[in-house]
């Protein structure tokens, strides 16, 4: 009897702090779920951008941020969509937009260096959430993560158990890794920038090589992965508001990363605890 579990990051083994800014009313928002606000609308596309936060501060605030991208040869990963779009298509309206400049940025990653400061984040990712209808960027975007207490433990209990843990999220590969590294996940079982489709897909090729695939999710963007997995489990750890239709796709709901060791266990001395 083989298991293998699949981690999200953001909300399942980071604790994420996560801001906004709604670029056309220049209005910030603290604290906001991004999946769900990118779900609000089927014309949004969330982005990561692979560029560092302190390069983004020392820019000129007044620049157009698709002209410090395009300067910088910057370009972008697919975090999360319900719009069947092309990157073509995100590319051409990321790198001609006129409205956002780079100070609106810069006020999403100060307020997260601020909230966060007193946290050892691991994790910092900085993007933004394009309006494909508008042609225009909606908001910027920038998540700043620590390790939940316990992930650490958990991970290596998984591991001495025998369970290979995989990492399967929309962040960007870099900074994963770099998760990844603390918590004993090697870096070839880390998935960085995957979209819920693709979640979906690793969770299920990955029930080609084990008997059993448990799915560890927070979010909207984990739904499709619930449903491949033989087993889905929701993490409620991280506060903040849920679709139903989460809860409905979950064969458990836990409040700890510490509380998926019983589930193993038990899917370890009796597999048909998981659903058919």
């Amino acid at each position: 009897m083989t298991v293998a579990v699949v981690f999200d990051s953001a909300g399942t083994l980071l604790n994420t702090y996560r801001v906004a800014k709604e670029v056309s009313r220049q209005v910030l928002m603290p604290g906001i779920e991004t999946t769900t606000l990118t779900f609000a609308s089927p014309d949004r596309v969330l982005i990561v951008l692979p560029v560092h936060s302190k390069h983004i501060i020392a820019a000129p605030p007044d620049m157009l941020l698709s002209k410090y991208l395009a300067d910088n040869q910057i370009g972008f990963g697919i975090s999360c969509t319900r719009k069947i779009t092309t990157a073509e298509e995100i590319g051409d309206m990321l790198y001609t937009d006129t409205h956002t400049h780079v100070g609106d940025l810069q006020e999403c990653i100060r307020n997260v260096w601020g909230v966060c400061r007193d946290e050892t984040m691991l994790s910092l990712n900085s993007g933004a959430i394009l309006n494909m209808a508008h042609k225009s960027i909606e908001f910027t975007i920038t998540v700043g993560g620590w390790p939940f207490e316990g992930a650490k433990e958990t991970i290596t209990i998984l591991h001495r158990m025998g369970v290979p843990t995989f990492i399967a999220s929309g962040d960007r590969s870099t900074k994963l890794e770099i998760m990844a590294d603390h918590l004993g996940i090697p870096r070839d079982r880390v998935y960085g920038v995957a979209t819920p489709s693709v979640k979906a897909q690793i969770v299920s090729d990955l029930k080609n090589e084990y008997d059993q695939v448990v799915m560890i999710g927070d979010g909207i963007n984990d739904l499709g992965a619930f449903k491949k997995a033989d087993t889905a489990i929701l993490t409620v750890q991280q506060a903040g508001d849920r679709p139903e239709e989460l809860f409905r796709a979950a064969d458990y709901v836990i409040s700890h990363v510490g509380d998926v060791l019983p589930i193993i266990q038990a899917l370890l001395k009796c597999p048909n605890t998981s659903r058919s």
